[in-house]
């Protein structure tokens, strides 16, 4: 690559690992629940606000307006607060169902609301698979401050939120308030995934969370180990899926989700026939 090449794709480089970083911490915390489609939910139910702003007469269907954005970030929340206070001891619906129920509608709404808008194949493929190669600089300041931020606050209340992802029981029995800190939860989530959709679409963000936090629990139960494994491996990809695209000519945001999905199946691979116990 020469230096014009290396220099138009610094930004959406450090976009993606700046994504990484609050992602894989994120998916530690959702494989622990066991709601694994809760963030590609959360996602969908973002896009599902952003594309109704977009049909307001004075945003001017512009995807990167203010109003879109905060339009998602009000379905999200209240997807939060849906998602927090159906997550109860024996239910008789598994949270995950309603999860799922919640993607399904969400995104057929979409695609009815999209069908009202112009351009509307442009707009679900945005929705998808987004355009990180389109991201500026001041949007990957913009996002790195607001993860910044999102960041402190977990580290500042991870005992919180570790004790209630991996024992919920037992957190309850402490007299933790699970559902406040539930909610606490989905809704500073829903600030990364509103945010995160508008740079790399539903799918790309789905995998940034939950694949390097699968690959890492192939070689390790730990926290800290988890961590360490998954940013690694979302460095890795996010660097080879954008070099792939721009050397085969290929969409950015597919071949860094098709990307994700080789690299963990050659991980897989590789603990299967070199590693026989996790640290």
């Amino acid at each position: 690559m020469d230096f014009d090449t290396l220099q138009f794709l610094a930004a959406p480089f450090v976009a993606s690992l700046i994504l990484a970083g609050i992602h894989a911490y994120l998916g530690v915390h959702v494989v622990e629940r066991g709601v694994i489609f809760v963030d590609l939910s959360l996602a969908q139910i973002a896009a599902l606000g952003s594309t109704m702003a977009m049909l307001l007469p004075f945003t001017g269907q512009d995807p990167h307006g203010p109003w879109v954005y905060w339009t998602g970030l009000a379905f999200t929340f209240l997807g939060a607060a849906i998602f927090s206070t159906v997550r109860v001891r024996r239910a008789r619906i598994p949270q995950e169902a309603i999860i799922g129920i919640a993607y399904a509608v969400a995104s057929a709404a979409t695609i009815l609301a999209m069908s009202k808008a112009t351009s509307e194949s442009e707009h679900l493929k945005d929705m998808l698979v987004g355009n990180i190669l389109a991201v500026s600089w001041l949007e990957v300041g913009k996002t790195a401050a607001l993860y910044a931020v999102i960041g402190a606050f977990h580290f500042l209340f991870r005992r919180q939120f570790l004790a209630i992802s991996i024992d919920r029981d037992q957190a309850e029995a402490s007299g933790l308030s699970v559902k406040r800190w539930d909610f606490l939860f989905y809704a500073s989530f829903g600030f990364v995934v509103t945010s995160s959709v508008l740079i790399a679409g539903v799918l790309l963000v789905f995998c940034y969370l939950i694949v390097p936090s699968v690959a890492a629990m192939l070689f390790s139960d730990r926290i800290g180990p988890r961590l360490a494994i998954g940013w690694t491996m979302g460095t890795v990809v996010s660097a080879l899926g954008i070099y792939l695209s721009v050397r085969v000519d290929l969409p950015t945001g597919a071949t860094m989700v098709c990307t994700f999905g080789l690299v963990l199946v050659m991980m897989a691979l590789f603990r299967r026939l070199f590693v026989h116990h996790p640290s």
